[in-house]
């Protein structure tokens, strides 16, 4: 797969921009010139079935025509800049307020905006790398690095990865503690977003964090979702990242933002960080219109993140309970109660059998309850992603149950 800063459109949610097709769909060849592919007929189905649903759990920003994206960010951003305020050049100005913010609501000495998330944890790791004399970095094999960034830890910064665990889940300390060779940064995805954004508990994140401490590792967040996990640990942000000596996070995966990324630690490394981030490419003459989108997501979106994390758990419970009243002879919400305001649905059916009923239940009743299914896992099973935001919190376990049974009436039997 390809970068990660947009990959849900492989997920098949109604959610965020995607990876390049489905999985084993890398390196297909593009159309003759004038044809169109039935991936683009899909994909622009998708666009207008989003569009047009009058109910939807979430409404993805990025479906919206250019100009009325433009124009909303433009009537919004005298909420977060003065009237006359200079656009950025090379990160000044807004760019530099939003380091400082990103900074102070991660309890970090420093932040640096980075243009994706890809190329600022890159930096973290080889910067860390340098420090500690090790290149060797452990993660999760389905963590953002090693599934969604084309091998570029290796094939760009020189870095090597290993393992803890393959399980669907975080490593334990005990995994961490007992790993059989040397490494120098330990990588935490936090929420694990392909095993099914998933988190440790409080207290195992703590003891995994001093185990790597233990063997004189540091510790490295990939907070790209960070900002919905406080419901879950019960703690600040300050108090999570607070764990760890970095944090990036993203600033369109959950505060819809445009695009745009930050890693926030202490001072020295940052200052290297910004070094390297203009070696790799990242020091763009002006991003004043990610940086203000952020700004206001950090604003509006932010505090509103608490009240997703409870309803997606509303809306589990009406889909699981929806699929059994349905007659669906096995289905799967995954985890039962979601840990953030996204999850995942499994079902025995072929994806494609399931996002043809989801497409046509959005377009025929402006209904839409689910985006694109796909395959990763045993033959038979399929597999989406369902993000509950603002437009999803007026839907009542009722109304779930009620599309529930519409999308299943169109499974073909």
């Amino acid at each position: 797969m390809t970068s990660h800063d947009g990959a849900q459109e492989r997920r098949g949610q109604q959610g965020e921009p995607g990876q390049q097709g489905a999985p084993g769909q890398q390196g297909q060849e593009h159309p003759a010139d004038g044809e169109v592919s039935d991936e683009e007929l899909l994909a622009a189905r998708r666009r207008a079935a989003g569009l047009g649903a009058d109910r939807t759990l979430h409404r993805w920003s990025a479906h919206l025509p250019i100009a009325t994206r433009l124009s909303a960010l433009a009537a919004a951003a005298p909420e977060v800049v003065g009237p006359d305020e200079p656009v950025d050049i090379y990160g000044n100005t807004v760019v530099a307020r939003l380091e400082e913010e990103v900074a102070r609501l991660l309890g970090k000495e420093a932040a640096a905006f980075f243009p994706t998330g890809t190329m600022a944890q890159q930096v973290a790791l080889r910067c860390w790398a340098g420090r500690t004399g090790n290149a060797t970095v452990a993660l999760h094999p389905k963590a953002h690095p090693e599934v969604h960034e084309g091998g570029a830890l290796h094939a760009v910064s020189g870095l090597r990865t290993v393992h803890p665990t393959r399980e669907p889940r975080l490593p334990t300390a005990g995994e961490v503690r007992d790993f059989g060779e040397p490494f120098g940064t330990l990588m935490l995805e936090l929420p694990l977003r392909d095993a099914g954004f998933v988190l440790p508990s409080w207290d195992e994140l703590e003891e995994v964090v001093e185990a790597a401490r233990e063997r004189d590792a540091v510790v490295h967040f990939d907070g790209a979702r960070l900002w919905e996990c406080t419901p879950h640990f019960g703690r600040s942000l300050a108090e999570i990242a607070g764990l760890a000596d970095t944090v990036y996070v993203s600033f369109y995966k959950s505060l819809d933002g445009l695009s745009g990324a930050a890693l926030a630690g202490p001072r020295t490394l940052i200052d290297e960080a910004m070094t390297w981030r203009h070696r790799y490419g990242g020091q763009v003459f002006q991003q004043y219109p990610a940086a203000v989108a952020a700004l206001l997501g950090l604003k509006n979106t932010l505090p509103r993140l608490p009240d997703y994390v409870a309803h997606a758990r509303v809306v589990a419970g009406a889909l699981r309970e929806g699929f059994a009243a349905a007659g669906v002879p096995w289905s799967r919400v995954h985890p039962g109660q979601p840990h953030t305001h996204q999850f995942q649905v499994w079902l025995p059916y072929d994806p494609d059998v399931l996002t043809e009923a989801a497409l046509g239940q959005a377009e025929e009743t402006k209904t839409q309850l689910f985006g694109r299914w796909f395959s990763d896992g045993p033959p038979g099973l399929a597999v989406t992603e369902v993000t509950v935001t603002e437009a999803g919190l007026e839907w009542t376990p009722g109304d779930v149950s009620d599309a529930v049974a519409e999308f299943v009436r169109r499974i073909p039997g």
